[in-house]
């Protein structure tokens, strides 16, 4: 069974899709795009498709993954290409790589955000962000399916800053995965803050709106209304907080000419 890792982006309204909204419409672009997807065995068969640390609904990303098994193989780009012709324009298949290595989940250990603040002035923000990152803890309460529980949203914070504008692919900062740019930060009236984000995947997760609502607790930043934000790519965290593609392993495998696993 050939299995493929693809990477797509939910942009513009489209964010406002949930995973399982977002589920459903891949199956039904599957069948529109006629790929030979594999199905589990069993009485009711599932399609073959995993997917890897799904972004919140109401927030944009350019750096979600999945990854289906086939009956069948079949070229990547013609997937890739297949699939995006068939989805709605917002949910966009960017990349599709056939799997070569059996460790995709393990590489996915950090996501890079930006968060723009529409209302909060830069030194507002700063303020906030020093608050933050000079705290040995700083606890937040969120409602889980378990019910209300309290996390500590500093730990896993590895960089936070108050930017100008998102750093470009191959800079200091930037990401080797996420070739779209960023939308701009205009859009709004008066001053809007822009936070560099990048956080560890931990258990439970913290989230961006686990961050603002740190910084409520130490700094009482409550913007006038709702933060837009972006993911804008997550894998292998490295170093000072940067992110390696996590699709890297299975490119160099297919040019070396290794057997998928």
């Amino acid at each position: 069974m050939q299995k493929i890792r693809i990477r797509y982006a939910k942009r513009g309204r489209l964010a406002f899709t949930s995973h399982r909204d977002f589920a459903r419409a891949l199956e039904r672009a599957m069948r529109r795009a006629a790929v030979p997807i594999a199905y589990s065995s069993g009485f009711s068969p599932h399609p073959k498709i995993s997917y890897a640390s799904a972004a919140p609904t109401g927030v944009a990303s350019e750096a979600e993954y999945f990854e289906v098994g086939l009956q069948a193989p079949v070229d990547p780009e013609w997937l890739r290409g297949s699939l995006d012709a068939a989805l709605p324009p917002g949910l966009d298949i960017l990349e599709a790589v056939e799997a070569r290595t059996s460790d995709f989940a393990d590489r996915l250990s950090g996501s890079h955000w930006v968060l723009r603040l529409p209302g909060v002035p830069d030194s507002t923000a700063e303020a906030a962000v020093a608050a933050f990152l000079a705290a040995d803890e700083v606890p937040v309460e969120r409602t889980t399916k378990s019910g209300r529980r309290t996390m500590d949203a500093r730990s896993p914070v590895v960089r936070l800053a108050v930017t100008q504008r998102v750093p470009a692919v191959g800079e200091p900062g930037g990401e080797v995965g996420n070739t779209t740019p960023a939308p701009a930060a205009g859009g709004v009236d008066g001053p809007c803050a822009i936070l560099d984000l990048v956080v560890r995947h931990v258990t439970p997760s913290v989230r961006p709106d686990d961050v603002l609502a740190g910084l409520r607790v130490v700094a009482e930043l409550a913007p006038p209304v709702p933060p837009k934000v972006t993911r804008l790519a997550q894998g292998t965290l490295t170093g000072p907080g940067e992110i390696i593609d996590p699709l890297v392993a299975d490119r160099d495998r297919a040019v070396s000419g290794t057997p998928s696993t």
